[in-house]
């Protein structure tokens, strides 16, 4: 490839040249959510990192197959071996077949992900459809002595693992303190550790989801699903695994246990993890109950926010950072990024009106190998953004007057910004903006052309009624050389 991409694999602990296992293939596997209730900022966040690494894989040339998983089955409370199925338990509450809760919470994610411009994986499958594949998985490895059955449940033996392999490497965990400090489990209950995890479970009587096993009548354990899977789509290794910080341990720590146990070797070449979205400093989601629901921002309908926030403005709020970084959530924080994205496309918008002169007076090249250095740079979003406006600061020049820019640069510079603020980043015109505008354009078009007409007339007063009543009905309103210019 043209670009050598460097990309931070947590596994190491270090930024690492990709390079994939297939020369012009990539193979990316990203936990997706757990379909019970409405997704929130926190789901916003890994969605829009990964859709940022896909499409830029694809610009660099690859064929991507994205693969990212809807978790319907085998996820219990506080993401432990025991207590109620979470899509159970919503189904119980509400009274409702636990495929109804799954459909209708899996129909608002992909509804929250179209708004915020997400694009769709090349394969979203659910865990549920995928019983056999972690059955399987599972025989292989009890096969290879890494497992056992207790009272028709299979758990993992992480310290019979540890004895050949390492568990803990991806989170940094010391295992030998966490086997010492569960040896007066033995023989207490079903697992021989409490460090062990499920691979399955055996159903209670009063348990909805449930299916047959060589072992019992039960349903999978949580961490199994992404090994069966991810295999199952892109084969025994595959290039990029990503998800939330909060997965790392112990989601991923079994998955790369599960795989290694049962193939004999790592199925992940580069593990990927994006930080969290934390509010008052404290980690945001739904098991900490302070959440704010991708729907509340869009609706303005939570005693935090201050006013609605548009899908795109989320969206840039979450791209102002570096996807490793933590960001911490208010409302002012989002209004300085809705201004900042307002600037960022309305230059846009002006970009696409400039007229090219014979020659040039401001200098407009290298700005696409920078914004390429820095997106090779571990996905460096904050950068490329930056890049972006210090250019509007010309064509603002340009735009007035003050500076001039040829065909050939006004092309590479529109080609560019095409590039990069829609085809990578993913920004475009919010649609409620676009239909207010729409709606709205010629009725105002007409009111500020009376204006104009009033202005050539010095008619101040009547000028300055139509000026004052628009900027308090929310409109801006800018005199330019040329006439007029406005916005919502």
């Amino acid at each position: 490839m043209e670009h050598n991409l460097y990309i931070y694999n947590t596994l190491s602990r270090r930024k690492e040249q990709f390079i994939p296992i297939h020369e012009n293939k990539v193979g990316m596997y990203v936990c997706g959510p757990t379909v019970y209730g409405d997704a929130h900022l926190g789901h916003a966040r890994p969605a829009i990192t990964f859709d940022i690494l896909f499409r830029y894989l694809k610009h660099l040339g690859y064929k991507v197959r994205y693969v990212r998983n809807i978790t319907d089955v085998g996820h219990l409370e506080n993401d432990a071996d025991s207590g109620e199925d979470k899509i159970a338990k919503k189904a119980r509450l509400d009274e409702l077949e636990p495929m109804e809760v799954v459909q209708y919470y899996t129909n608002r994610y992909h509804k929250a992900m179209e708004v915020l411009n997400v694009l769709p994986p090349s394969i979203e499958p659910h865990a549920s459809g995928h019983i056999m594949e972690q059955i399987d998985f599972t025989r292989k490895i009890l096969d290879a002595g890494f497992a056992y059955e207790s009272e028709g449940s299979i758990y993992f033996d992480v310290e019979k693992y540890n004895k050949k392999y390492q568990y803990g490497k991806l989170s940094g965990r010391n295992v030998e303190d966490m086997l010492e400090t569960t040896r007066e489990l033995d023989g207490q209950g079903e697992k021989r550790r409490s460090v062990d995890f499920a691979l399955w479970k055996k159903a209670a009587p009063e348990h909805i989801m449930r299916w047959k096993s060589p072992w019992s009548e039960g349903f999978p354990g949580w961490h199994i699903e992404c090994s069966a899977m991810g295999t199952k789509y892109l084969g025994a290794e595959f290039d990029i695994h990503g998800g939330g910080m909060d997965l790392m341990f112990p989601h991923h720590e079994c998955e790369i246990a599960q795989s290694t146990a049962a193939l004999g070797k790592e199925s992940v070449h580069y593990w990927m993890h994006n930080n969290m979205i934390t509010i008052g400093g404290q980690k945001m989601g739904k098991s900490l109950g302070n959440f704010i629901t991708l729907e509340q921002f869009f609706c303005g309908n939570h005693k935090l926010l201050s006013k609605p926030f548009s899908p795109m403005t989320i969206r840039f709020f979450i791209l102002q950072a570096h996807y490793r970084s933590t960001v911490d959530f208010s409302s002012a924080a989002l209004e300085a990024s809705e201004r900042g994205l307002s600037r960022l496309m309305e230059g846009y918008s002006r970009l696409q009106k400039l007229t090219a002169s014979s020659n040039s007076s401001v200098d407009t090249t290298g700005l696409r190998t920078k914004c390429e250095e820095a997106m090779c740079d571990d996905l460096n979003t904050p950068i490329v953004i930056s890049y972006l406006f210090e250019a509007l600061h010309g064509i603002n020049l340009i735009h007035d007057g003050k500076d001039t820019i040829s065909a050939s640069d006004l092309e590479e510079l529109k080609s560019v910004f095409t590039l990069f603020v829609e085809d990578i980043l993913g920004l475009k015109p919010d649609n409620q903006a676009s239909f207010e505008i729409e709606a709205y354009k010629h009725a105002i078009d007409l009111l500020l052309n009376m204006r104009l007409e009033a202005k050539q007339n010095k008619d101040w007063a009547t000028s300055d009624k139509i000026r004052n009543e628009l900027i308090a009905l929310g409109f801006e309103i800018k005199d330019t050389k040329d006439g007029f210019e406005w916005k919502i």
